[in-house]
């Protein structure tokens, strides 16, 4: 089932998407709320970020293939750092190139996200706690990122965390087709069977660590590939069995 956030005739809403069509739901996706009965054309409304996380727990180095070409030994434990709620960026919207750095990088990521708030969770048990993925795009800002030595300012200016282009809440996560284009051209192409740690392990370490809330998303990491873009460039990232989330890139 796909999910989508949405913006229609002037209001914010929920809906369940089915080819072409949204049925839209009284509520959110959170609290299974029923249909209203109304329907919308998915052409004719503007996609929002499928969810609005108060954080989201990014894992880095997380595919072997990016941990050699970053240098990086492999870790022996999930390496979790977090993006602001206010880098959130929505499917079709503008990543603002920071006039303070020079060397603005994509990470083509596949994000979880969770549907019930998740406190000491065992990974076996993981899965319940997961309400479906989507497409993320861990926009950094490589030089600032390399200068401070920790990566909370290089990966949290707005508009660096894009979302979408909507929930799939059947996929097998571990199973997936992931690229990251830039312009059309490949430039990450791998499969999250490539992952170091599994979802579930990262749910279980992560809330050992600190409460998941409902909407919030883990960003499970990004393989090989990763490389700069530019004012103009078009960026998609492209999961199997989700979707293409597509974003262009201007002056901050």
């Amino acid at each position: 089932m796909k999910y989508v956030r949405f913006e229609a005739q002037g209001k914010i809403a929920h809906g369940v998407l089915a080819g072409e069509i949204i049925q839209e739901l009284a509520g959110d996706f959170f609290s299974h709320s029923d249909l209203t009965g109304n329907q919308y054309k998915l052409a004719e409304v503007t996609l929002l970020a499928p969810c609005q996380p108060s954080k989201a727990v990014c894992v880095g180095v997380n595919y072997r293939d990016h941990a050699a070409e970053m240098k990086h030994e492999l870790p022996k434990e999930p390496l979790i750092f977090i993006k602001p709620s206010t880098a959130l960026n929505n499917p079709g919207g503008e990543i603002r190139y920071p006039a303070i750095s020079h060397n603005v990088h994509h990470e083509g990521e596949l994000a979880v996200v969770i549907g019930k708030t998740a406190k000491h969770v065992k990974a076996a048990q993981a899965t319940e706690y997961i309400l479906g993925y989507t497409c993320a795009n861990d926009v950094t800002a490589r030089d600032i990122q390399m200068l401070d030595g920790q990566w909370t300012r290089g990966k949290g200016f707005d508009t660096f965390m894009p979302l979408g282009p909507w929930l799939e809440t059947e996929l097998d996560p571990h199973a997936a087709a992931i690229k990251c284009l830039v312009n059309g051209q490949i430039r990450q192409s791998s499969n999250t069977g490539n992952l170091i740690f599994r979802i579930p392990e990262l749910v279980e370490f992560i809330t050992q660590v600190m409460t998941l809330n409902p909407g919030d998303v883990i960003l499970t990491g990004t393989p090989s590939g990763v490389g700069p873009i530019n004012i103009g460039d078009t960026v998609s990232v492209v999961i199997d069995g989700i979707g293409e989330l597509k974003n262009t890139v201007v002056a901050g």
